[in-house]
């Protein structure tokens, strides 16, 4: 099993690295001073388990968990026993760990991590078309059927019982719902970043405060949407 350590504190980093240096099949590879090089790591590379710190300054240990799309296994450290219900309503979390770490009850949260990953079933194959979705659609506009590139869409915003689809130069308008659209467009591409809109994520121009300019338009993040967006930018 590989794991890296996230904590702000250089003194917990150290601690939890010399606790796993203990375990003979667990792999420190990499230790984190904060979140989002975390973050940067994990777009790019697997591991089996993350010791994660809860209060760390800017981005936090929940804000890391809610960024990530499919989180390794989980384990908070932290000094601070109030989170500890709340850390089980995410399912990436398999323990919950209160400073000081004292070697025995370390032990004890890896014989957790190992019977849950031992439980866990193979990944199964998935339709690729069914995931990333066609690469065009058709819109149903005053009894004609007009072709749409996907790749060629910008925004699609909600407007009461409608719909807008911005392209370019051209803009249509649909009867029909932002959540019917989003089934089909590719979930590669797309991105709902707020309740009333719908991005292609590689048209991104800039990204400002809570909102992002795509075109000519500048389209609002919600709070509950900005991390998604967060895990999918290629930070630099």
């Amino acid at each position: 099993m590989n794991c890296i350590i996230v904590d702000d504190e250089a003194s917990s980093r150290a601690i939890v690295s010399h606790l796993c240096a203990k375990i003979p099949d667990l792999d420190v590879i990499e230790l984190f001073e904060n979140a989002i090089d975390a973050i940067k790591f994990l777009n790019q590379n697997e591991v089996d388990i993350v010791f994660l710190d809860i209060h760390m300054p800017g981005f936090t240990g929940v804000d890391f968990i809610q960024t990530l799309k499919n989180p390794p296994h989980i384990v908070l450290t932290t000094s601070n026993t109030e989170f500890a219900i709340e850390a089980y309503e995410y399912e990436a979390i398999v323990d919950y760990l209160v400073k000081p770490i004292t070697h025995d009850r370390f032990q004890k949260s890896v014989q957790k991590l190992k019977k849950v990953m031992s439980r866990e079933p193979l990944p199964a194959d998935k339709d690729e078309k069914a995931t990333y979705g066609a690469d065009e659609l058709y819109i149903n506009i005053d009894r004609r059927l007009i072709k749409l590139k996907c790749n060629e869409i910008l925004v699609v915003e909600a407007k009461g019982d409608y719909i807008e689809i911005k392209l370019e130069k051209d803009t249509h308008r649909v009867h029909t719902t932002l959540k019917k659209i989003k089934g089909k467009l590719p979930e590669k591409t797309f991105l709902q970043i707020h309740r009333s809109f719908i991005i292609n994520f590689n048209k991104i121009i800039d990204i400002e405060d809570n909102s992002v300019l795509i075109g000519k338009n500048v389209v609002p993040i919600s709070r509950s949407n900005r991390p998604e967006l967060m895990r999918r930018l290629n930070l630099v």
